[in-house]
């Protein structure tokens, strides 16, 4: 199996000289080409600081971070990646057509795959149709949708996803789901946050847990089934964060 995230002794920390404050510390784990891993903490835990540091967004203070087999940031590992960031903000006046034209742009399609390409991913994610109206026009979960189908448009091989389904209605985090579960069958890599503990546990081959910036638990899928047993996989990760159960495992 291909690694396609590889991190290594990974830190970073925010703020300057004796204000430096650790985000990230000595957090290792790979992706393997085709898996589904579902990365999980609290707020601040250090989710989104190992994702932006992951596409170069961010500089680590020490550690080695690679994808698809090259360093974070690079143009040639970036091409192959489809990011949703935590906040997605785009502007406004920008149809959502054209905001697909440039992301596919940016993953190297040309303008006649693009033609057929963005109908096709914005009936995906649920916005059939909706190519020539501004962005303004659009609600939160209409964002999420098209910043979803802008992760997508390249067909890249691997995505990271930060907190995928925010601003979804039921209905919409339905549709993800699928959607996702269709991906991970064509054998797409997926690295994802998520609060919806629930569409992790259905989605994932192996779940992180983050808690203050460290790796906690690793739990493969069969640890998965064991949980779910016995009790839901979100009182599991309440428990194991207090420290009412074994934090590594």
């Amino acid at each position: 199996m291909n690694t396609m995230i590889h991190v290594e002794g990974l830190k970073v920390t925010y703020g300057r000289g004796a204000h430096r404050v650790p985000a990230v510390q000595d957090v290792t784990f790979d992706v393997g080409e085709g898996e589904c891993v579902g990365f999980i903490g609290a707020n601040g835990a250090g989710k989104s600081t190992t994702m932006k540091a992951l596409m170069g967004f961010l500089y680590a203070d020490a550690g080695v971070a690679t994808v698809c087999g090259h360093p974070a940031g690079a143009p040639e590992g970036r091409r192959s990646v489809g990011y949703l960031p935590e906040v997605a903000v785009y502007y406004p006046f920008m149809k959502a057509r054209e905001l697909l034209e440039l992301y596919g742009t940016l993953g190297g399609m040309s303008r006649r795959d693009l033609r057929a390409r963005i109908p096709e991913v914005l009936e995906e994610v649920g916005l059939p149709g909706r190519g020539n109206e501004l962005l303004r026009t659009f609600s939160k979960g209409m964002q999420q949708r098209l910043g979803i189908a802008q992760a997508l448009v390249a067909r890249p091989r691997l995505l990271v996803l930060d907190e995928v389904s925010s601003g979804l209605d039921p209905l919409g985090r339905h549709d993800l789901r699928i959607l996702l579960h269709r991906l991970k069958s064509n054998g797409c890599t997926l690295f994802f946050s998520s609060h919806e503990l629930s569409e992790v546990e259905s989605l994932c081959n192996r779940i992180l847990m983050i808690d203050r910036g460290r790796i906690i638990r690793e739990i493969a899928q069969r640890d998965l089934q064991a949980i779910g047993h016995e009790r839901s996989l979100e009182s599991f990760f309440i428990s194991v964060v207090r420290g009412e159960a074994p934090r590594h495992g």
